[in-house]
């Protein structure tokens, strides 16, 4: 297994044409039992009100709940932002880490909640890697929290020639 890329963004390239098209993922865990991850950039059309609403006090109202990937989408997983970095059940990078489901945090600075996940197989993503289906790049705290299309902002962060290919249309057609 290569280094872990826990707390990294996978960013899709522009070959990926399945589920995770111009996706944007945070890599939670990556072990050689596997990775797991959420995608940050797909709002659903759904409330935490509507969905969950015991932590509709804690997210707001308004705010959506985000599809996190194709593996169990009936879990949740709540990212935080922690002033508190204690209150997580685990730190992802930064201050931010994933909601402990047990206990009532009091340190948010803000959250997310994502419904499923995206998941591999013990060395499956080192092969996409090697395949070049993602391009990784640091991520910072404010990523998981977005708003927006998050996928040519992060690649134009990267740099080089990715900050041309963050210029692509969603629909290549329209080019």
């Amino acid at each position: 297994m290569a280094d872990s890329l826990r707390g990294k963004l996978l960013i899709a390239s522009p070959s990926l044409y399945d589920y995770f098209r111009r996706a944007v993922v945070l890599v939670l865990e990556h072990t050689d039992d596997g990775a797991m991850g959420v995608v940050l950039n797909k709002a659903s059309e759904t409330t935490v009100a509507d969905a969950v609403p015991d932590l509709a006090d804690l997210a707001g109202d308004s705010e959506l709940v985000y599809v996190g990937g194709p593996v169990g989408p009936q879990s949740l997983i709540v990212m935080g932002d922690f002033e508190d970095t204690a209150e997580a059940s685990t730190i992802v990078t930064g201050s931010v880490g994933v909601v402990d489901p047990d206990r009532t945090p009091t340190s948010l600075a803000r959250m997310r909640v994502f419904a499923g996940y995206a998941g591999w197989s013990p060395g499956q993503l080192d092969g996409e890697l090697e395949q070049e289906a993602w391009i990784v790049e640091s991520a910072e705290p404010g990523d998981p929290f977005y708003d927006g299309d998050l996928w040519p902002v992060a690649l134009q962060r990267k740099g080089g020639g990715f900050s041309l290919l963050a210029t692509m249309p969603s629909d290549p057609s329209l080019n």
